[in-house]
Formats: C-alpha cells, structure tokens, sequence
C-alpha cells in the first residue's frame, strides 16, 4: 500500500534552500560590477522571494484541494475497462517421474532412472478460433529450444460465418515425454490461445510403481500443494520450473498436522530462466505424515508440482504428481473421488505400514483462526452421511485430516465450506491386498466451470469424467476432439443439484482415437475432473479441469481532470 502525503513544511523549507545561492549570486555581481548592478540584483532577489512565495501559496491550494470540495468544473469519469494485449499461453508439462538417488549441496535432488517398463507421454489439444483458425503452436523444452511444431500461425484472420462457431484443433497424441515440456500457442483473434495438455506415466515395475499423470498448468506466482508426505518411506520431491525470461525468486510456507513448519531453507530460493529447480522436502520438513505446501514467487511466474511416491519395505506402494488446486477460499469442492469397497479398505489400512492407503480428506487452514466446516458427500444417488456426520474443525495454521471410511464404494463430489479460508484436497487410493501393487491419487480443490474448457485426454486404460454440482441445478455439455483435429458432436447432461455424474470416456468418436474434449457448463456451480486408471493393475490418477481461456484482457482505468 502506498502512502499519500500531503504537501507541508518540507516545501517551503525546500524553497527557501535557494535564497544562499541567490545572494551568492548577488556578491559576485557585487565584485564584477560594483554598485552598478545592485538595484538589478535586488531585482533578481525579489523575484526569488516572489515566486517562493507564489509557489508556497500554490502548494496550500493543492493542500486544501483534499478537504475542499472540487470546483464544478472538475470531473472525475466513471471506471471503465481498457483493452490489453493478449499473451502468448505457455502451459508447462512436468517431467515424468524419477527415482531420487542423492542429494547434492542443500536440498536440491539428483535423479536416477526409473525402471525397465516406464513410459511416458505428452498429450496436448490447441483449440481453433470461431472460424476455425488454429493459433500458431508448438512444443518446446523449458529452455526454449524447438521440439515439434503443432500449428501453423495462420496466413490471415478468417471471418466467422453466420451461425455455431466451426471448431478445429491442433493435436499432439501420445508423444513420448523425457523432461518438462511446454506447449506455446501464440494468441488469435485479440484473445489468448485455449490449450491444454497433460503428461502421463506408467510402470509395472521398480520403485515408482503405478499410474501419474499431471496436467500441463500456465505458470503463476501463487500456489497450494497438498497431499505431501515425508514419514518412513515416503518421499516428496518439489519441482519448480520457470518458462519466463525473468528469474523467480520463491518463498514456501509449510504447514504440518502438528502447525506451521519453520524452515530456514524455504525462503529466497532462486530458479533460473529455462530451468527446474528441485526439493527433497524431507530436507524442509522430515517425519510429517501431512504436509502442505504454499508456493509464492516474485519476479518470473512458475509451474509447480510434487512428485510423491511410496515405498513400504521393499514394495512399491504407488506414485503421484501432486499439482495445485483452487487457492485457499471458504468454500471448496473436489470431484473424481473414486473409494473403493469400505470392508476390505478398512481391512487394509489395519496393516502394519498401510494406514495411509484409505481415502481421505486433508484441510490447511493457513490463517489465525480454526476452520468450522460443514462438510458433505455427494454420490450419483445423492448426498451420502459423511463419516462423523460432516462437522469438522480444523486446526489454525495446520492440516487436519479426516478419513473417508465407511464410505460405500463409488464416485463421488466432496465439498466443504467455513466462515475462513482454507485449501482442501482429497487422497484416492486403488489397491486392496497388502501382497499386491497399490496406488494412490490426489483429487485438488476444482475450479467452478464456465465457458470453454479445454481438456487433454491420454490413451489406453480407464477414463471417466466426473461432474460434481454441490446444489442448485447445472447442465453440462462436453464435445470430444479427435487426433485428426476434428471437433465432434457435442452432448450435455443435466446435473441435479447434490449429485454426481460419471461419464465413461469410449476410445473414438466417428472412427478417431480421443485425445481431449471441450467442456462448458451452465446454471449453478458445476466442478469437473478426468479419472484414470489401468484395467489390469491398480493405478489411478485425478486430474481437475482447469480454467478456461480468460478472452480479452482488461485493467480497469480511472479518468478525470
């Protein structure tokens, strides 16, 4: 905040700093002169004084003007909106997961390789504009250097024809991922590129066991975390990349079940144009079972995620890329939450080793006060009794977490409101016999839906959409985009309030293989998530749909005289 002064003494006093100058002036006209030129320079003498005097009288008006009222001719204009140019979209892919091996000086992580049947792949859709024009595009590493080029920019604008908007895309499908990726599309029409994409990961073997996927997010300079964990076996590896030509300066706040987490480590931390930074978070924070992380940088904006993996002796116990969800606010929603039988959960968490492998719901309160939230379950059948009847109070500057047991099997849309801001995020977990691989997922805080959604969509396995609307009433409609860049027939569905709609996602559409879908939604709050998963082992993985393209770009503007 800035502070606005007044005119005061200091002005004159500043002023009046020039009468030793005038009459020095004055003593050399003296020397070179004689008394010839005194009369003149007293001349000169009283202009001084006179404009001083003029120029303190000028400051009283513009003193006064703050307590006077404004003469009749002055106006000030209402606010109106002006026009800034759109940017270029650059959403960052993250890296595929891999093994940590050391750590170098501080907590900065080397990497190993992962296993002998880890594969990876970035899949990314660039929306066209209403006369169907796809933006120029590409990939790119973070550093910039040329990858595969997606679009052409167009020769020139198209003008749209009367009637619905002639929808094409640039496609990328299973292109094989080996390191952070970023998908550049240049804007068209005044208004920035709709993109999306995502990186997803498997592997049948070694120490990073299981499904991951990570949607490809447009960097900022403020994020929420959760779902980390740094206890026996765990490992949580931080990684920051900054696409931007300017270099990020980034500070964490880490909050545990127990409070907030004091680091010396967590502030300042420097991230280079071009390149990834990354954090064991034992380093930060060792032996915490919930731990969440609030992400701030200054200077170039950053894409963030954690890399979580689990180890139970000598079995693998999953892998997940934590990204951010909605920022801390009093009410929030989490969709594409996936439980399993609640009897053989149950049975499995009762193992030694096992006791986070049940799904649950995780709270940050970030300010000074405890968070009464009024927490509720909504299935495609309607709301379900929450564990403990929904009445949670979650800790001041700590993370509370709250078991989802009992709960009977199927999809569900949790929500959950507070008179303070909190960050949420809820744990999903696949898998239930100890002697057999086990997975785990993290389904962030959603944004609400709107207008245009553009989502990327992996190949082979599972895939379902989830829908959750916490009350009210909403319709959905979702058209599916194709590898050859064709934009299908789209479908909708009405969405009664206190449900949630599961959608399974077919392999094609007309012929073609799906490698996204654009998503629109309207009447009252409506939250969506994409839900993976492997028909024949237990991987899973919850992407949220992320904001839609924001179109012209205004900053409000005060006129007046």
């Amino acid at each position: 905040m800035s502070d606005n002064q007044e005119p005061t003494s200091g002005t004159p006093a500043r002023l009046g700093s020039a009468e030793p100058g005038s009459g020095g002036t004055r003593e050399r006209g003296q020397r070179k002169a004689g008394n010839k030129n005194r009369k003149k320079n007293n001349a000169v003498v009283f202009g001084v004084l006179s404009a001083a005097m003029l120029l303190a009288a000028g400051a009283g008006i513009v003193s006064a003007a703050s307590i006077v009222p404004a003469p009749a001719g002055n106006k000030t204009l209402d606010m109106s909106l002006a026009d800034v140019p759109a940017g270029k979209a650059t959403p960052v892919c993250p890296a595929p997961p891999r093994l940590p091996e050391g750590t170098a000086a501080g907590t900065d992580t080397q990497f190993s390789p992962v296993s002998r049947s880890a594969k990876s792949f970035l899949d990314a859709v660039v929306l066209s504009d209403a006369a169907g024009s796809v933006p120029g595009s590409s990939l790119a590493s973070l550093g910039g250097a040329a990858i595969a080029e997606i679009a052409k920019a167009p020769a020139a604008a198209q003008t749209p024809v009367p009637g619905p908007p002639i929808l094409k895309a640039g496609v990328v499908a299973q292109r094989p991922a080996n390191d952070v990726t970023v998908v550049g599309a240049d804007p068209i029409g005044g208004q920035k590129a709709a993109v999306a994409g995502l990186m997803s990961y498997t592997a049948s073997d070694g120490d990073l066991r299981g499904l991951a996927a990570a949607p490809c997010q447009q960097p900022g300079n403020d994020a929420w975390l959760l779902g980390a964990s740094t206890a026996l076996g765990r490992t949580a590896v931080l990684n920051i990349s900054n696409a931007s030509g300017t270099p990020a300066t980034v500070n964490l706040d880490l909050y545990g079940a127990r409070g907030q987490i004091q680091a010396s480590d967590s502030r300042g931390l420097l991230v280079s144009p071009g390149t990834t930074r990354s954090i064991n978070l034992a380093g930060l924070a060792p032996n915490e079972g919930q731990l969440s992380v609030h992400l701030r940088s200054s200077g170039g904006p950053v894409a963030s995620s954690i890399q979580q993996s689990i180890l139970r002796g000598l079995t693998a116990g999953g892998v997940e890329l934590m990204t951010p969800g909605a920022a801390a606010a009093d009410s929030q929603v989490m969709t594409g939450v996936d439980i399993q039988d609640p009897a053989a959960v149950k049975s499995l968490a009762a193992k030694a080793g096992f006791s986070d492998a049940v799904p649950a719901l995780q709270i940050t309160v970030p300010g000074p006060a405890d968070a009464v939230l009024d927490v509720r379950l909504f299935g495609p059948n309607g709301q379900r009794a929450f564990p403990g009847g929904g009445a949670v109070t979650a800790k001041a500057g700590s993370v509370t977490q709250v078991p989802l047991t009992g709960v009977p099997a199927g999809m569900y849309t949790v929500s959950a409101t507070s008179d303070v801001p909190f960050a949420a995020s809820t744990r999903v977990t696949r898998g239930l016999k100890a002697e057999d691989p086990v997975d785990f997922a993290w389904s962030p805080a959603a944004v609400r839906l709107g207008s245009q959604h553009v989502m990327a969509v992996p190949q082979g396995g599972t895939r379902f959409l989830s829908f959750g609307v916490p009350a009210g009433r909403a319709t959905v409609s979702y058209a599916p985009v194709t590898s050859d860049g064709k934009v299908h027939k789209t479908e909708t569905v009405e969405i009664a309030g206190g449900t949630t709609s599961v959608i399974g996602v077919p392999e094609k559409s007309d012929g073609a293989t799906i490698t996204g879908y654009i998503v629109s939604a309207a009447g009252d709050a409506a939250y969506g998530a994409l839900v993976l998963g492997q028909a024949d082992q237990s991987g899973v993985s919850v992407l949220t749909i992320q904001d839609g393209t924001a179109g012209h770009e205004k900053v409000q503007v005060t006129l007046g005289y």
